[in-house]
């Protein structure tokens, strides 16, 4: 519901540059999910 109102949102209003920003939040918020518990952990985060 929310992703298909988002993209209404975005077609009517032409924002089209809000989707590569969305997608690498997610992104990003998925790495750190995903290596929060990991051994490789330090190795993510000396990227940054």
């Amino acid at each position: 519901m929310f992703f298909k109102e988002f993209w209404a949102f975005i077609r009517t209003r032409k924002k089209y540059w809000l989707v590569p920003l969305i997608l690498l939040l997610l992104l990003m918020g998925l790495l750190i999910f995903a290596t929060s518990g990991s051994a490789l952990a330090p190795f993510i985060y000396s990227l940054f």
